[in-house]
């Protein structure tokens, strides 16, 4: 499941010289300093894996995402999928156009997402976070979300709703992040709850830009048996 860096050489296997039909000494010596040669190597991979911050040594599945944009719910009560405009780096995982993404290996991985909810309603609305694997839904994998009034008109009440799960992938299963609201902001001016992006401000303090939507899948075990 994990792959070797480049940084440790993986080595290479002896190419071992053919048996005289009689005894030579010689081809002892060369056949036990070629296996000499190939166990240092061996020694030194596993002395590094094992040693304190071996792990930076391997690579595992993973896929890292965000998106810039402002997204709104189809309709009231009806699931939607989070959206994911930005890909910010992968192994082994496929970020789709549908916003889906595609496992490239099976395991135990572990989801994190952040999403910045805004609600424009002048009451307290909930909002529902949960994965679809092959657009079937993930048993225990919601999470419910409260987000308060708005402040006043034109200025809304902003939540980070953020939560993690861990979950069982097999290779090319897809995977999506679905949310759901008792009260949609369908669109740019309505009322109601929707995933708010920002762009940098300058005033009244300077700060980066804000995502809509930020997630990660990592990898955790390999398959349980």
């Amino acid at each position: 499941m994990a792959t070797i860096f480049s940084t440790i050489r993986p080595p290479q296997q002896p190419r071992l010289p053919a048996a005289p039909v009689e005894y030579a000494q010689r081809y002892g010596d060369d056949l036990t300093n070629i296996l000499r040669l190939y166990f240092n190597q061996l020694d030194s991979i596993f002395s590094s894996l094992v040693n304190a911050g071996g792990g930076k040594f391997l690579s595992f599945p993973y896929v890292a995402a965000s998106d810039t944009t402002t997204q709104y719910a189809t309709a009231t009560d009806t699931p939607t999928v989070v959206k994911w405009n930005t890909l910010g780096a992968s192994n082994l995982f496929t970020l789709n156009v549908d916003s889906t993404a595609t496992a490239g290996a099976t395991g135990l991985f572990k989801i994190t997402y952040s999403l910045q909810l805004a609600n424009n309603h002048n009451s307290a609305q909930n909002v529902v976070v949960w994965l679809r694997v092959n657009g079937v839904d993930v048993v225990g994998s919601s999470t419910i979300f409260t987000l308060p009034a708005r402040k006043s008109a034109g200025v809304p009440a902003y939540v980070c709703a953020y939560s993690e799960v861990v979950f069982s992938l097999t290779k090319d299963d897809v995977v999506g992040l679905y949310w759901g609201t008792d009260q949609a902001a369908t669109s740019g001016g309505t009322t109601g709850t929707y995933i708010y992006a920002q762009a940098a401000q300058t005033t009244p303090m300077a700060y980066p830009s804000t995502p809509s939507a930020i997630g990660s899948i990592t990898f955790v075990s390999g398959p349980l048996t």
